[in-house]
């Protein structure tokens, strides 16, 4: 039933504008406590890695998404300027300043937890390609002490948030830990795993008839219900998650508001434009969740992953600027994540 799929041509057009993203330094939100008047506030002194594609977070999704295509086509077009470039953005040095701005006491909530979330994404997408990519083994090598304290971050954060944060923007909880659990399972961090299990399950573990009516929110990207069906079904077994999604799904007619794609009326509002991110990870959740449905639904989670990729999908590459630089990654996750899991 699938139309769409993440060949050759459509990875290269990605590419160029994760490559674009990168290097372009303005227009860039800095999200920054003062604690002086003469601080600086240039992104590039800031975040020497990050400080491109409009928002760290975003910097983060365009590395991220340039080691991925990497992996799945070596012979991009742009191959050697891919590699030329995230061997200047990986260095050591660059990578110091980074994990430096992080240590500083008025930046502990920084990118809490989102962006720890991608970053953590990233090194475990640096660390499969390592295995085969020597070169990437090495951008893995300079960026592992900055994913390792950003996952003990995570790991004490987790040990004393009693309550999950439900909506669908960068503070949703189970998103985090969706992307967190990546990098818990490739770097063998046992600590991070478990306390992602356990959080999940103390969270999400006794919901019941999720209320997809009052999906979505006016600027929300992410589904509430789906990505924390998403994580349930990562920290589950086959047997477990069945019965769980049983008594947590929707109605039959609230489900037809996670199968429809949502429509966008002003895509150069910066806010409106998360609506078209929202089809975007909605198919990545449909794709994720599809095997482990019950059989009659199975093929609703094939169509939603279709419908909303071809809703969403030009704006990825082509439109505002407010969009293009970040909803890519989210196409790429919808379009080559393993179905079933990561």
């Amino acid at each position: 039933m699938a139309r769409i799929a993440l060949d050759r041509s459509i990875a290269d057009g990605f590419a160029r504008v994760a490559l674009e993203n990168i290097g372009r330094r303005y227009p860039y939100k800095v999200d920054h406590m003062l604690t002086g008047p003469d601080e600086p506030l240039d992104p590039a002194v800031l975040h020497p890695v990050f400080c491109g594609s409009y928002d760290w977070h975003s910097s983060v999704h365009m590395h991220w998404m340039l080691v991925r295509l990497l992996s799945l086509w070596p012979d991009l077009d742009d191959a050697s300027r891919i590699r030329a470039m995230l061997d200047e953005q990986f260095r050591p040095e660059a990578i110091q300043a980074e994990l430096a701005y992080f240590h500083r006491p008025a930046s502990r909530t920084f990118e809490r937890p989102y962006g720890w979330a991608w970053l953590l994404r990233l090194q475990a997408e640096l660390q499969s390609a390592g295995v085969h990519d020597a070169q990437a083994a090495q951008w893995a090598e300079s960026c592992a002490p900055f994913a390792r304290h950003l996952a003990q971050q995570l790991v004490d954060y987790l040990d004393v948030a009693d309550f999950p944060v439900r909506t669908g923007t960068h503070f949703n909880s189970a998103f985090a830990l969706i992307m967190a659990l990546s990098y818990a399972r490739t770097d063998q961090h046992h600590t991070l795993r478990r306390a992602i299990v356990r959080r999940a399950h103390r969270w999400f573990g006794h919901d019941q008839r999720y209320p997809a009516r009052y999906e979505p929110g006016g600027d929300e990207f992410l589904s509430g219900g789906l990505t924390e069906a998403v994580l349930m079904h990562a920290v589950m077994d086959g047997c477990a998650f069945a019965e769980w999604w049983e008594l947590f799904a929707p109605t039959r007619a609230e489900l037809a508001n996670w199968l429809t794609p949502v429509s966008v009326t002003d895509r150069g509002d910066p806010k409106m434009s998360h609506l078209d991110g929202l089809n975007l990870s909605r198919a990545w959740c449909w794709r994720m969740l599809e095997p482990a449905l019950p059989e009659d639904q199975r093929p609703l989670a094939v169509r939603a992953w279709s419908d909303h990729i071809e809703a969403s999908l030009p704006q990825a590459i082509q439109g505002d600027y407010v969009a293009t630089h970040w909803l890519a990654s989210f196409a790429v996750l919808a379009l080559s994540e393993p179905v079933g899991g990561q």
